[in-house]
């Protein structure tokens, strides 16, 4: 057992030093911890030799005299990570380290460390043995506390790297130095056994944590180890007590599956309460709490991220964060563009996640020097990947005001809250496209009628056009075409504006408007249609003010929807009296307008559903009209209803205006 420990040790130790070499051999930290850690080796074989072959004295000796030379080992290790120059420091402490140690090796061979009459039954040290454990106490005290006034300046990896080598590996020597103390009191084997154990439970956590890109902060293992402690402690604990009580009222399996039953649910209930005791990561769930709300409440993009911005910047205590989404067109946001193809993209897409500190420790290439070179440039702790069905989303962090790294679980934080964001970019994403496509079916419909109204006036030219070189001498004449050409160009000119606003892309915005002239102006462009299909326009506009705070594109939207569905509804009445009316009025909440037809009504089936997507008994169409009219409207704290049925009557549409700012 002994010896498989000291052996296993030496083995893993070499092994994670190779790990750290190869993951990235240029950087003078990773050489000099690989070299550190076969120095370690080296002693643990020492160890090794020393409890399992002959002459363990002199392998004893040769244990400590190689130990001896940890401490400046270490010192290089700090130096590494704290000092761009570690030889022009090394050139002025090379004589005091190699003096001190020196002396601390040779004294290990002499008399006074194990006297020659010391043997196994009667194990003697000399004053140099315990010398030498308050030397080597001493200086890696004075390593640490040179180490700890240099951490407080540095940031990113190198805070982590003094935290881990530095921090942790001095805690791991005094440790052992400690439990030799305590052997040469006692003469316990366990003493011994347990010093390769230590190194080894100190090499595995630094195991975990490189090679799985982990980062942790010194305040996070305690925490975690103290609650996991706690934990599994209390619930052993009563898990013991409960089958030793059960076992004498119950049959043993009984007993054994109650306990184990009740257990579990003890060991869930008091994680949780013990995360609560902890406040392990309060902000999280707080962030995580607000994207929720503001996906359900937001469809536009850009209010979009203008939240999740400030989300992430309060969640990261930065002052900017950068959401970038995209397709194979290309990514943007926030005035940052990138190429679907840029390798930026490709390299987030493999790694999932990155940070300056694992991208420091990682081996060179040219994806990850470009994600390192974004990182820089935009001054982010952290970036990560979300990719949906048709939207992959980049959603960066920049450094803390506190300049501490971010840590691996607040990189899994980031992920939840990124995949949030991705999954509300997506879906404003296919409403805004689902609205534009909408609006060119409108802009369709609407096309074929103004070709009839625009070829009058234009034939009404042509006319004038022709019969000009033989009245041009007509005062009469003249003055009358060149009133008429002014209207008749005038009219197709303010016809093709207002097809070309209605197809446009935009973003509604709410203002104070006049709506009646925005109605009049819409009817303008469905008149020729309901002409077409022998249909009138009745209108009983009795709003007074009709001053509405909405967006006059959007108040347009949605009444050329309205009118085509009337239209459509009126012209399957095989009455000859086919109608649409259009009425304004004052109410308590704003102005209402409503949109009624002489048609046959909603069935009973649809009624309910009306208002969702794909809702629809007409032979062509996908039924979205309505839902988007809905989604316009309650982004601008309107809103839209439909009257109860009425038998032999049509349907009747009521819109409601705001006609002022909701916050006022």
């Amino acid at each position: 057992m002994l010896t498989s420990t000291s052996l296993l040790a030496a083995i893993a130790v070499l092994a994670v030093g190779g790990l750290i070499l190869l993951s990235n051999p240029n950087r003078t930290v990773n050489r000099l911890v690989a070299t550190c850690s076969a120095h370690i080796s080296i002693w643990l074989l020492c160890v090794h030799f020393a409890l399992t072959q002959s002459g363990a004295v002199i392998w004893l000796q040769s244990a400590c005299a190689v130990s001896a030379w940890l401490p400046f080992h270490y010192w290089m290790v700090k130096e590494s990570i704290v000092s761009s120059n570690l030889f022009a420091k090394l050139r002025h402490a090379y004589f005091p380290w190699v003096a001190v140690s020196t002396a601390l090796a040779f004294i290990c061979y002499t008399e006074y460390f194990i006297p020659s009459y010391s043997t196994p039954l009667n194990r003697v040290r000399g004053w140099g043995y315990y010398t030498y454990i308050a030397s080597l106490f001493l200086l890696y005290m004075w390593v640490f506390s040179d180490g700890f006034r240099s951490f407080r300046k540095l940031t990113g990896i190198k805070r982590l790297e003094l935290q881990v080598w530095l921090g942790g590996g001095c805690a791991t020597a005094v440790t052992i130095l400690t439990l030799m103390g305590i052997n040469s009191v006692t003469h316990d084997l366990r003493y011994i056994i347990a010093q390769p154990v230590t190194v080894f439970i100190y090499y595995g956590i630094t195991a975990y944590i490189i090679t799985t890109y982990r980062i942790f902060n010194a305040r996070q293992l305690i925490i975690v180890g103290t609650e996991k402690f706690i934990l599994v402690s209390t619930v052993a604990a009563a898990a013991y007590a409960m089958d030793a009580a059960l076992n004498n009222i119950l049959p043993q399996t009984v007993a054994f599956l109650v306990t184990t039953a009740v257990s579990l649910w003890f060991a869930v209930s008091l994680s949780s309460k013990l995360d609560s005791f902890f406040s392990f990561y309060p902000q999280a769930t707080a962030a995580r709490h607000a994207a929720f709300i503001a996906a359900q409440h937001e469809t536009r993009i850009d209010k979009l991220e203008g939240a999740f911005q400030n989300i992430l910047k309060g969640w990261g205590q930065t002052d900017h964060a950068i959401i970038l989404s995209g397709n194979k067109s290309g990514f943007s946001g926030g005035g940052i563009e990138l190429n679907a193809d840029s390798p930026i993209v490709a390299e987030m897409k493999q790694m999932r996640w990155a940070t300056p500190e694992r991208l420091a420790r990682e081996r060179f290439s040219l994806g990850r020097e470009a994600v390192s070179a974004f990182l820089g440039t935009h001054q982010l702790g952290a970036l990560v990947v979300a990719e949906g069905p048709s939207l992959t989303s980049l959603v960066g962090v920049g450094t803390a005001v506190s300049r501490r790294p971010i840590t691996y679980p607040q990189v899994t934080q980031l992920l939840e809250l990124s995949s949030i964001i991705e999954g509300a970019l997506e879906r404003a994403h296919f409403s805004a496209k689902v609205q534009h496509t909408e609006q060119l079916a409108t802009v369709g419909l609407l096309g074929a009628s103004l070709a009839h109204e625009i070829r009058n006036p234009l034939v009404t030219i042509k006319t004038f056009v022709q019969l000009l070189p033989k009245h041009h001498q007509d005062a009469a004449f003249r003055e009358k075409f060149f009133r008429l050409i002014g209207d008749e160009v005038g009219r197709i000119d303010q016809l093709t504006d207002q097809l070309l606003d209605l197809a446009s892309p935009r973003t509604y915005e709410a203002k104070m408007i006049e709506l009646h002239p925005v109605l009049t102006a819409s009817l303008d462009l469905v008149a020729a249609k309901a002409a077409h299909k022998n249909v009138r326009f009745l209108t009983d506009f009795n709003a007074s003010p009709d001053q509405a705070f909405t967006d006059a594109s959007a108040a347009k939207q949605v009444m050329l929807n309205l009118c085509f569905n009337a239209i459509q509804a009126a012209e399957s009445h095989d009455l000859p009296d086919r109608w649409v009316r259009i009425a304004t009025r004052n109410t308590e909440q704003g102005i209402e307008m409503a949109v009624a037809d002489s048609g046959v009504g909603i069935s009973p089936e649809i009624r309910p559903k009306l208002f969702q997507p794909f809702q629809t008994t007409k032979s062509t169409g996908f039924g979205l009209g309505l839902a988007i009219c809905s989604d316009i409207l309650s982004n601008l704290n309107a809103s839209i209803t439909v009257d109860p049925p009425v038998p032999g009557t049509g349907a009747t549409f009521r819109v409601t205006f705001p006609c002022q700012p909701l916050s006022s």
